[in-house]
């Protein structure tokens, strides 16, 4: 059993960093879109990114606290694990802080029910009319941070791969 749950986990983290990666690999092309364009490509990524990240990088950082409460403390597995688990548990928070606020001013107009309505209304940032906001700021920070989450998945998935295969 404790085999089947190293694939699984294996797998999750290796959605969360496809998902991941196909974000960072579209930053050059998207930092050379016009404002209209830029808009009008945004909402594409929903609901797919939204199901395969929930799949993925939930579903990996459930897969990988299970699968370290089942690794040996103390051991070279058992660290490598912790490392993938806490490179999952840095791409949410890069999320949370820096990429879902941001959703909501993308997601603005479009029509959405569901749970896709109640998942991008949470913490949603409500607007400033005294001080709109700067489209190419949160470019950048939606842009970014991405290439920062492909960061951390990649080192999650290198972490848990190593992990396995050493044992």
């Amino acid at each position: 059993m404790y085999n089947v749950l190293q694939i699984l986990t294996t797998i999750l983290v290796a959605v969360a960093m496809a998902m991941a990666l196909a974000h960072a690999l579209e930053l050059p092309g998207k930092m050379r879109l016009t404002k209209e364009t830029y808009f009008a490509m945004q909402p594409i990524y929903y609901p797919g990114f939204t199901i395969g990240g929930g799949i993925g990088e939930f579903g990996g950082l459930i897969a990988t606290l299970i699968l370290l409460f089942f690794t040996p403390w103390g051991s070279a597995t058992f660290w490598l694990t912790l490392v993938a688990f806490l490179g999952l548990a840095a791409m949410q928070a890069v999320y949370w802080l820096l990429i879902h606020p941001v959703n909501q001013f993308w997601l603005e107009g479009e029509n959405l029910s569901g749970f896709s309505a109640s998942f991008f209304s949470f913490r949603a940032n409500q607007p400033d009319a005294t001080h709109p906001p700067n489209w190419t700021h949160l470019r950048n920070q939606w842009e970014y941070s991405h290439a920062i989450r492909a960061g951390f998945a990649l080192v999650s998935l290198m972490a848990i791969v190593v992990a396995i295969s050493t044992q």
